[in-house]
């Protein structure tokens, strides 16, 4: 029965706050957290034996409910696990239930600390995070205007007296986060706590020698509340787009072809170059080919001249022969009167001795 009301309460106290709920999930708990939540607590039951005359058996409190609160302080693992310290204050007032006649009733204050673990449901991923926890820890009891009578009978009045009692306690809850605060959560909870207040008692008044013992409690309760979460990293930002490719790079327009020293015969890497700008000029809109010869500075101006002539002419025709109109070629001579390379005369530097052949 207790299992079937505490399903019951939870699903109600979970209502509202999964209403509230959109589609964005609360991540897990990390770091440091505090909490506080309040509600209403009902005692599931609890007997007392007394020495009332005329007072047989265990007459049962029966409770009219009261508030409860609690404010924690914990630390969130970031794997689901939680563990918090909690300070907590529950009232109830309660009568006896009618059993041979007796009337009256008690004030029941507990409050006390409580160390509780609990683990998040983070990973289903659902609107609302589900939650269970247990706690152990220690509950001070305070009863208050005391009372029990039989009708015929002097009945019985009995002090106010403080009872530390150690308690344990189960937890369902759910939070929902709230996605335009990092960190925030709506919190709702059902708790059952147990007290073992079994032996407590109070005497009565000067000329009333009775007696009252308190057995152990059973109390309910239901709580919404707020929880922060001083480690919540933000939403990771959305993933940059993926990078376009970008378009292969057009063919060169300008090749450097190199000559031995004092020499205008092509090489095998001369005639790879020369068959790479045949092959561009009929990928890319080409309406002319320069062929310009040129030298380094190990001889006569004239001697240079000629030489640049004969480099260039070469090249010339071995672009023909490669298939390149000899109408779209015209071919230069510079000698070495334009160095790529600045030297003084009689320097024989091998990137003066070349053909460039430029696609216009």
């Amino acid at each position: 029965m207790k299992l079937r009301n505490a399903m019951l309460a939870a699903t109600i106290m979970a209502a509202p706050v999964a209403a509230m709920a959109q589609s964005v999930p609360g991540g897990p708990v990390t770091g440091p957290y505090v909490s506080l939540g309040a509600g209403y607590n009902w005692l599931g039951g609890s007997g007392l034996n007394t020495s009332v005359p005329g007072v047989k058996g265990r007459p049962k409190l029966v409770d009219d409910g009261g508030p409860v609160a609690a404010l924690a302080g914990g630390y969130g693992l970031g794997n689901g696990i939680r563990v918090e310290l909690e300070g907590d204050y529950r009232y109830d007032h309660t009568h006896y239930q009618n059993f041979a006649g007796v009337h009256g009733g008690t004030n029941l204050q507990n409050y006390g600390f409580m160390g509780n673990v609990l683990y998040d449901f983070y990973w289903l991923n659902w609107p609302v995070t589900p939650y269970v926890g247990v706690g152990g820890g220690m509950q001070w009891t305070n009863l208050q205007s005391t009372s029990l009578f039989n009708p015929g009978t002097p009945g019985g009045r009995f002090g106010t007296k403080t009872f530390a009692n150690p308690a344990v306690q189960g937890i369902i809850g759910v939070s929902y986060a709230i996605p335009q605060v990092p960190g925030l959560a709506v919190t709702g909870e059902y708790r059952l706590m147990s007290i073992f207040s079994a032996g407590n008692e109070v005497n009565g008044f000067a000329g009333q020698p009775r007696q009252f013992k308190l057995a152990n409690q059973y109390d309910s309760a239901v709580m919404v509340g707020v929880r922060y979460n001083f480690g919540q990293v933000p939403p990771a930002p959305p993933p940059a787009p993926a990078p376009v490719a970008a378009p292969a790079p057009a063919p060169a327009r300008t090749y450097l072809v190199f000559f031995d020293w004092d020499k205008a015969d092509l090489t095998p890497r001369a005639r790879q170059i020369i068959a790479d700008a045949a092959q561009a000029s009929t990928r890319v809109a080409v309406t002319k080919i320069e062929v310009s010869g040129y030298a380094d500075r190990t001889g006569t101006a004239r001697y240079n001249q000629a030489l640049s002539m004969r480099r260039a002419q070469n090249v010339s025709a071995e672009l023909v022969r490669l298939g390149v109109p000899q109408s779209s070629i015209a071919v230069f001579a510079y000698g070495d009167t334009r160095p790529l390379v600045p030297t003084a005369a009689g320097v024989r530097e091998p990137q003066n001795r070349r053909v460039e052949i430029v696609l216009k």
